[in-house]
């Protein structure tokens, strides 16, 4: 397949600038999503990178060749988009064969491309039928059966599961992780869901207003969020951030929590002194129970079966979260006491920037 480099793409329409100087590197044969909240440049990045959209500064290179000024049909792409864009009055297999027809080609190649696409997507007793006959899942494979016939050298996809209900999505990520391990194909794939990120990626871009929060591996960023956003951003249910205040720095990061609790982080302190303001970040599943820690009202609780969701404030009314075992001894309306591990905790400053651990977790 080939390798796909962006090399400080800007965007503006009119006066406002979308995307800041993106640089990315992706790898041969590489899975990369580009993940973020509504507005945040994924989708306009996609159809630069398709020629979809004209970038107003920066290179598009793949396989080594600039193809900023080429049209989408000469780049080696194909695309994926949210709706299946499918034409209702073909069958399957025309729907499938139509850009191999506009390209005029036909006869056996035809043939063997088209039936070697629904072989793989498992849409092979499905031919002759049409859009219309179709569950909502098997019309995105219709979409992607077109894309796999033209033999692109990158595919895009543009959010192709939104329009599915919450248990197909789930089949689908299970299907399209499946079809890049087979198709050994680089992908780029866009949405704003990071549980899809997490479990499809190779590598996760992670967008903020126009701009590259952070660039790497699922763990890498579960484990090691650079910025305050993307430890919010990675990670069900969120990570909590609890207010601190930094009393010694000797030894590790010293800090009183809202509400008393104090806990020494094993932390960079180069950057901070005492007395600075910090904000302390948990995930719900690096909690637990214990006889000393942060005091958390209850205010709902989710028995899951094998966990126990907990909702509720800490002393300041800032909402907090923990996942813990599904027979906790837990009422709604109580008080507990969440003990947590310091070397799974995150500190942040207040411009949101993380700082760094003096140890670090082995990454899988």
């Amino acid at each position: 397949m080939a390798t796909l480099d962006l090399n400080a793409i800007s965007k503006s329409f009119g006066t406002a600038k979308v995307l800041h100087d993106i640089s990315l590197a992706i790898k041969d044969k590489e899975f990369v999503v580009f993940v973020g909240p509504s507005g945040c440049g994924k989708s306009t990045l996609l159809r630069i990178i398709a020629g979809l959209e004209e970038a107003s500064a920066g290179a598009v290179v793949i396989d080594g060749q600039d193809v900023s000024d080429a049209h989408p049909v000469d780049r080696g792409i194909s695309m994926v988009f949210q709706s299946y864009a499918l034409y209702p009055h073909l069958t399957v297999y025309e729907n499938i064969a139509f850009p191999l027809r506009v390209q005029k080609l036909s006869g056996a190649d035809l043939e063997n491309r088209v039936a070697r696409a629904a072989e793989i997507l498992q849409l092979t007793d499905k031919l002759q039928l049409k859009p219309g006959q179709l569950s909502g899942g098997q019309r995105q494979r219709v979409a992607i059966g077109r894309s796999i016939v033209r033999n692109p050298k990158v595919f895009l996809f543009d959010e192709p599961l939104s329009n599915l209900d919450a248990a197909l999505r789930g089949d689908m990520r299970v299907e399209l992780s499946q079809l890049h391990r087979e198709l050994d194909a680089t992908m780029v794939y866009v949405t704003h869901d990071q549980v899809e990120a997490m479990t499809m990626a190779d590598r996760i871009v992670v967008l903020n207003g126009g701009r590259v929060e952070q660039f790497g591996t699922p763990m890498e960023l579960y484990h090691h969020p650079e910025t305050k956003f993307v430890a919010s951003f990675i990670g069900q249910p969120n990570m909590n951030f609890v207010p601190a205040k930094v009393v010694d720095t000797t030894g590790g990061l010293t800090v009183v929590l809202e509400g008393g609790y104090q806990v020494t982080l094993p932390v960079d302190t180069s950057t901070v002194k005492k007395g600075d303001r910090v904000e302390v970040g948990m995930r719900p599943e690096n909690v637990d129970l214990g006889e000393e820690g942060l005091d958390i009202s209850v205010k709902v609780l989710e028995r899951l079966g094998g966990v126990s969701i907990v909702y509720g404030t800490i002393s300041d009314g800032s909402r907090f979260c923990a996942s813990l075992s599904g027979d906790a001894r837990i009422q709604e309306g109580s008080t507990i006491k969440l003990a947590l591990n310091a070397e799974d905790c995150h500190v942040f400053n207040m411009n949101g920037d993380v700082l760094r651990r003096q140890s670090a977790p082995e990454l899988v």
